[in-house]
């Protein structure tokens, strides 16, 4: 793939970068789990390979009982942001995290990530997934105690304060605050920002980048998510704002906003990326199916293929590894394309090997995909 090679050649003339970034606010510890099909004996089992199947299995017991068997395969660090801070670690940022990552103490599953952190804000205690994983896709189940506990008022008690906070964030090359939809008082610290941090920040003349994930909207209001989008809107008075959704996540912006997709349509999934990106009147945004990515910077549409993987050995946190490969690309000054092209290779490179790569090892990545070599 051409993309690919051209990335690689871009990527081996920006080694020993310096970027700095600021990223929040949610913490999960993440159990991914595999649902037992049948098992052997002790140790061996199959597990149910499809949502399909996995969801036929608990339809068949509506009006009696079941009983299925999870096996826990990992235990590790989860959330929008520190997943997304892990993968920019991997990479080289020098990166400050502030978020739900355990009080008094850390979660030692986000120990590894502060040790490598330029600087780590820990404000509240952490959520828990049961990530039940197939080979079509996942099934989280979310226990988000305790996240409501981080407020404002929180944020700047544990930050320096709104002068802290505006010195952090002057400071970065991308700030950004991920995880809207599980996080209840995210909207309240986005307004914050706005009406304390906004006017300590100098206005310029290249404005740094400002990240947002929302993380799967579908429970939160119309109501809830058109104030999301219009606090995100306003993020551009001081930041080249991005947006990052996946497919399902554009297509439910879109109806909540109003953009008209007709049925007759060739191509709806780049009519809901223009219609939406127009709606929001941001600098990006950008999108993330499964098999490719796409975004809108300037008024053009882009739009890539991914390495897609059949059998991946990890797909929790994919997403989150793509949109920290595209913002490392934005940072870096690289073109829409290749910024996209680095996004799925991030991806392509995590779920194959249940890490995220390093500079060195994406760019072998990208070099392997671009020559048609075999990835696994």
């Amino acid at each position: 793939m051409q993309n690919a090679a051209d990335l690689a050649s871009k990527l081996k003339a920006k080694k020993g970068f310096d970027l700095k970034m600021l990223i929040g606010l949610d913490g999960f510890v993440d159990e991914i789990i595999h649902p037992v099909d049948k098992r052997q004996d002790f140790k061996n089992f199959t597990r149910i390979k499809t949502i399909a199947e996995f969801g036929e299995r608990i339809s068949k017991a509506a009006g009696l009982s079941t009983n299925i068997e999870m096996v826990t395969v990992q235990t590790k660090l989860g959330g929008n942001g520190p997943i997304l801070s892990n993968a920019l670690l991997e990479y080289g940022v020098k990166l400050t995290y502030a978020g739900a990552l355990g009080t008094p103490d850390i979660h030692p599953v986000f120990k590894p990530m502060a040790e490598k952190a330029a600087a780590v804000y820990s404000l509240c205690q952490p959520g828990h997934t049961d990530a039940c994983e197939f080979e079509d896709g996942k099934v989280m189940m979310g226990k988000h105690a305790g996240l409501g506990d981080l407020t404002w008022d929180v944020c700047k008690n544990g930050m320096g304060g709104v002068q802290g906070i505006a010195k952090m964030v002057d400071e970065c090359d991308l700030f950004g605050m991920e995880n809207w939809t599980m996080m209840p008082q995210m909207s309240e610290i986005w307004q914050g920002m706005i009406d304390e941090v906004f006017p300590l920040l100098p206005q310029k003349t290249e404005k740094p980048f400002a990240f947002f994930d929302l993380a799967d909207p579908e429970k939160r209001t119309k109501e809830d998510i058109r104030r999301a989008m219009g606090l995100i809107g306003k993020f551009e008075q001081k930041f080249r704002t991005i947006l990052g959704l996946n497919e399902k996540e554009v297509f439910e912006i879109a109806e909540v906003m109003g953009v008209d997709i007709p049925d007759s349509s060739p191509d709806k999934l780049k009519d809901a990326v223009m219609g939406v990106y127009n709606a929001l009147g941001i600098y990006c945004l950008m999108v993330h199916p499964v098999r490719s990515a796409c975004c809108c910077i300037g008024g053009e549409y882009f739009f890539t293929d991914g390495p897609f993987c059949a059998k991946p050995k990890l797909t929790t946190g994919a997403g989150d590894n793509l949109n920290a490969g595209f913002c490392l690309g934005q940072t870096l000054g690289l073109d829409p394309l290749a910024s996209l092209t680095l996004g799925v290779s991030t991806s392509g490179f995590y779920v194959r090997n249940a890490k995220s790569p390093t500079f060195e090892q994406v760019i072998q990545f990208a070099e392997d995909w671009g020559n048609g070599k075999n990835l696994g």
